[in-house]
């Protein structure tokens, strides 16, 4: 009897790099876990050492195909990864300079640059974006002022997907998904906006050719099937940005679901026919995209410092114990004695828009203890997703959702789901599925591999369990009521962090 073919799928993330092994019919063998491994040499810097990176992903392949035999089943892998940062290779396929972070911030005066050069209605009608330091085009303008020397040997600029998957193919392509955090992707042709990268004095010779998701590239090196356990056989593929990925992962495919991913960042992802032509969506940091799953598109936004958050205030009090922590929240009524948490650790989330804005607690008082500043992040985080997936849902001309889908480390957190779902005033569905944004790029090669023919075969053989987070009537009463004063908290500090920031 013929064995079933095994996918495997990569999820480099800004926590952790993760490999999962799988049934084609979502069945998880293995999962495999390793910390991403990050430098902050300064404020507002931060990056990935490629060789660090590299023998994380080789570390984290083998601990995952050494948990079974028949590694030779393994037809297909594709790799999810962080959006916002790429790796600059030259002609011999040598990186040139770090990967500079997604979050980092360093390349503000660049996009100072391109909204004074090349305007933002220009970049909008073209990649439904707006400009912030954090996207690819911005990081390649700092090099090019910064690191001229070092952009003189770069060939290619490889998003970090795509540049894993180089190092497991020695084949260079990117997908939609991925080419759509870079402000370079042209949205309505489906094809990189080269236009824009010669205005900027830069050659469109260093976009990598660009695929549909889940494209078959090449098969896996010699050489890396001897440190990762994969066989040569492997085809490897293009596969995106992981919260995208991680929306294949568990269905959210159609119009009317959203995907709400819990990670260090938190993403609000809707799919949609075609792209959203309105100019606020991007003045408010919203986003548009190309969807993993063919032809179609997607509306995003999101918190950049939600999981972040709950590690920061962790620290702060002390690292206790996270169950600790939770026992202590749990006794803490809804409204955390009327402490409120602004989660803008990094930037302002959408629908504010807003680079310089900073996070805050107010309301507190001598009374407010541990547990209660805890339970004010978790109130905050969600009342911060609510204010984004609201607008979102409204730009996108969306009245109501037939499904919120939950995925990532967060949805652990079995308080911040109640203190979610009773926000929302909808149910949201866990899948039982940890990894989903590692079954996404695993599906993504089966899809390279003709595992699956087409989307709908996906649909069909990928097996769902769920269980869902109902909302509490009292808790969406109390939390109704407390959203109407949470909604001054930034307009409240918007002059004074900006004052605050222009003087550091």
């Amino acid at each position: 009897m013929t064995s079933s073919p095994l996918i495997a799928g990569l999820d480099v993330g800004t926590t952790n790099i993760k490999a999962l092994i799988a049934e084609p019919d979502g069945t998880v063998l293995s999962v495999a876990s390793v910390p991403t491994p990050t430098h902050y040499p300064q404020q507002g810097w931060a990056y990935y050492e490629p060789t660090e990176v590299w023998t994380s992903v080789c570390d984290v392949l083998l601990k995952a195909t050494s948990f079974f035999k028949e590694s030779s089943r393994i037809v297909s892998i594709a790799v999810a990864s962080i959006g916002e940062t790429a790796y600059p290779v030259d002609k011999d396929g040598l990186t040139t300079h770090h990967g500079i972070a997604w979050f980092d911030t360093r390349a503000k005066t660049q996009a100072e640059w391109l909204t004074e050069n090349i305007g933002t209605e220009r970049i909008y009608k073209c990649c439904r974006m707006s400009i912030q330091p954090i996207y690819g085009l911005c990081k390649l303008l700092w090099m090019r002022d910064n690191e001229s020397q070092v952009l003189a040997k770069t060939t290619s600029w490889l998003n970090t997907a795509d540049f894993i998957a180089f190092k497991l193919s020695g084949e260079k392509a990117t997908d939609p998904s991925l080419a759509s955090r870079t402000l370079l992707f042209d949205v309505d042709k489906y094809a990189w906006a080269s236009d824009i990268l010669l205005d900027c004095g830069l050659s469109p010779n260093l976009l990598a050719p660009l695929k549909r998701s889940g494209t078959a590239i090449g098969s896996v090196l010699p050489s890396v099937a001897r440190i990762t356990g994969l066989p040569v056989s492997t085809v490897v593929t293009t596969g995106g940005h992981d919260h995208v990925c991680g929306a294949l992962g568990v269905g959210v495919i159609d119009p009317g679901t959203v995907l709400n991913s819990l990670g260090t960042a938190e993403a609000h992802f809707i799919p949609t026919d075609k792209p959203l032509m309105r100019p606020e969506v991007a003045t408010q940091g919203y986003s548009v995209g190309g969807h993993v799953a063919w032809d179609r598109y997607y509306a995003i936004g999101g918190l950049y410092s939600s999981g972040g958050s709950v590690d920061w205030v962790k620290s702060l009090l002390g690292n206790l114990d996270h169950a600790e922590l939770l026992q202590m929240a749990s006794v803490v009524a809804p409204g955390s004695q009327g402490v409120c948490f602004l989660p803008h650790l990094r930037i302002a989330n959408p629908p504010f828009g807003d680079a310089p804005s900073r996070g805050a607690f107010v309301g507190l008082t001598g009374d407010v203890n541990r547990g209660t500043l805890y339970r004010a992040v978790l109130e905050g985080i969600a009342f911060e997703a609510k204010l984004c997936l609201d607008g979102l849902l409204s730009y996108a001309g969306i009245a109501g959702v037939n499904r919120i889908v939950a995925i990532g480390g967060s949805t652990r957190n079995d308080l911040l789901m109640s203190i979610k779902a009773s926000i929302y005033g909808e149910p949201i569905t866990l899948p039982e599925t940890e990894e989903a944004t590692a079954l996404g790029a695993a599906i993504l090669g089966g899809l390279g591999a003709d595992v699956y023919q087409n989307i709908d075969d996906v649909r069909s053989s990928v097996i769902q369990s769920v269980r869902l987070i109902e909302p509490e009537r009292e808790l969406m009463k109390a939390y109704a009521e407390r959203f109407s004063t949470y909604k001054y908290v930034y307009p409240s500090l918007k002059d004074l962090n900006a004052r605050i920031d222009n003087e550091n």
